[in-house]
């Protein structure tokens, strides 16, 4: 089993629960084809560096998760089949950035309780 991290941007048009649903589904994907989610996050609605599809805003995702190397494909097939989705990113997490997410989760954890 390996660890990935991926992010992705969905377009601002969207409403809360539309934006949702996108984010449930590529969750889905993930367990679908033998993945476990470690963790995920919803950034909110940002600012884009640079306008993309003439959009200057998106809501941002991260999901860590665990799975084999054929997850990765798939996932990323369903990115660019779904045009709810303007940019993406995956990649393998090696053992320095395992560890840096699990402490950045546990600094995060630890703000929330506060």
């Amino acid at each position: 089993m390996n660890n990935y991290e991926t992010v992705f941007i969905v377009t601002p048009v969207l409403s809360e629960a539309q934006v949702q649903e996108v984010a449930d589904k590529f969750q889905g994907v993930i367990t679908e084809n033998g993945g476990q989610i470690v963790n995920k996050e919803a950034w909110g609605l940002k600012k884009l560096a640079y306008s993309i599809q003439k959009k200057t805003t998106g809501f941002y995702f991260l999901i860590e998760f665990t799975g084999e190397g054929q997850i990765v494909d798939t996932l990323e097939t369903n990115f660019r089949r779904d045009e709810r989705v303007i940019r993406f990113l995956t990649f393998k997490q090696d053992k320095y950035a395992v560890e840096y997410a699990a402490k950045r989760r546990a600094k995060l954890s630890k703000k929330q309780e506060e």
